[in-house]
């Protein structure tokens, strides 16, 4: 998602599909993959290489954790099935941008210890992107052909970018398609565990709702019809079925910084809504957890706003647990699908600037996919 780098303020900023807080431009990033090995070698499948990334506690709170290696700074990224590589908006100079940008966002597949990586889209401004569970695929969001348009603002939910579309695309970016056709703001999009369904968010009239289609494009249908609450970030849990949302209220946009947000799941067949946070505070990024439990999230400090961490949150009730421990912004959070992973943003320059990606091994947490007769326990950490 556009915006502007050197100005943009955390109070807000809160998009959860979102490549935009990358606070501060790169002169020299790359605009050609870095990986130039032929389309048919580009196979997911591997395992962490441990020697080209040290797992460190930042403080003694935290989890061990790494900065993917290797590649430009990013804000959102997402797990294969592989729970290797990863795709991500990534910054690059290749992006269509406004004048007083010098940067923008093109969606990269790479492995979280930076030996690999391929872009995937090579024009427009992307804004955020998922892979498809065989992991033959990759859904992104793009400007790319409307480009004539304005890039407007992600800070702001009355000038988010219009005409962005969704596309599906062979994982090197090969045998794109084109999903939507129309001048609106689609983005957000996330593909069921049993690849038979995507979500998405579009915002129509200043509305923001929740949309699923089939795989294929078909059948688009809009899954929320609520006049205030602003829905969107929609992922699925395990049982392809329910999915987590956050969602502010219109009304009180504005009003309070941060801006308030709840986190709710949604039955995509009924229609149930369950809210799942009761606080006037802001609860963001909601990603569920491999375990249909449990859920990652990003709130900032009651007593320092300014301070945003990533939490484990329970749907089945309790006080959610603070996974972060930084003096600044983590955010963008989301696992791994064996459990063992967290991909998540990390301020490294003050406020967002410098935003970068880490892994978090989160194997202690037990959040894996749930033992089945047909399915072995996953293995766990670096084992």
């Amino acid at each position: 998602m556009a915006r502007s780098r050197s100005t943009l303020s955390i109070a807000v900023m809160f998009f959860s599909c979102a490549v935009a807080p990358l606070a501060t431009a790169q002169s020299a990033l790359p605009t050609q993959p870095a990986d130039a090995s032929p389309p048919e070698l580009r196979v997911l499948g591997g395992r962490t290489d441990y020697s080209a990334v040290t797992p460190r506690r930042a403080t003694p709170q935290e989890l061990p954790t790494w900065r993917i290696p290797n590649v430009p700074s990013s804000a959102e990224a997402y797990y294969a099935p592989d729970s290797y590589h990863v795709i991500a908006q990534t910054q690059d100079t290749g992006a269509a941008h406004a004048p007083e940008r010098r940067t923008g966002a093109l969606t990269w597949v790479y492995s979280d210890d930076g030996k690999t990586k391929w872009r995937v889209n090579d024009r427009g401004e992307d804004l955020c992107s998922f892979f498809s569970p065989d992991g033959k695929h990759v859904l992104f969001t793009s400007t790319r052909d409307h480009m004539d348009m304005p890039l407007g603002s992600v800070s702001d939910e009355r000038h988010y970018p219009q005409g962005t579309e969704l596309y599906v695309a062979d994982i090197d970016g090969g045998h794109r398609r084109r999903l939507t056709d129309n001048v609106y703001y689609d983005a957000e999009v996330s593909m069921s565990p049993d690849g038979r369904r995507i979500v998405f968010s579009r915002q129509v009239d200043g509305a923001l709702d929740l949309y699923l289609m089939n795989a294929d494009g078909t059948a688009e249908r809009k899954l929320t019809d609520t006049p205030d609450w602003q829905e969107g970030a929609p992922f699925f849990l395990p049982d392809s079925r329910t999915i987590t949302t956050r969602a502010w209220s219109r009304a009180l946009y504005g009003t309070q910084r941060p801006t308030p947000m709840t986190i709710f799941t949604i039955d995509v067949e009924t229609g149930e809504r369950i809210q799942r946070t009761h606080d006037a505070w802001m609860n963001w990024a909601p990603y569920p957890a491999p375990d249909g439990r449990h859920y990652v999230f990003v709130r900032p400090l009651l007593d320092n706003p300014t301070n945003w961490e990533v939490f484990l949150g329970d749907l089945e009730g309790g006080e959610p647990v603070r996974l972060t421990f930084n003096d600044g912004f983590d955010g963008f959070p989301s696992l791994s699908p064996d459990g063992t992973k967290m991909l998540f943003a990390r301020s490294e320059g003050g406020s967002m600037a410098g935003l970068n990606t880490y892994v978090m091994d989160v194997s202690s947490l037990h959040i894996g996919p749930k033992p089945s007769p047909s399915r072995p326990p996953a293995a766990r950490g670096r084992d």
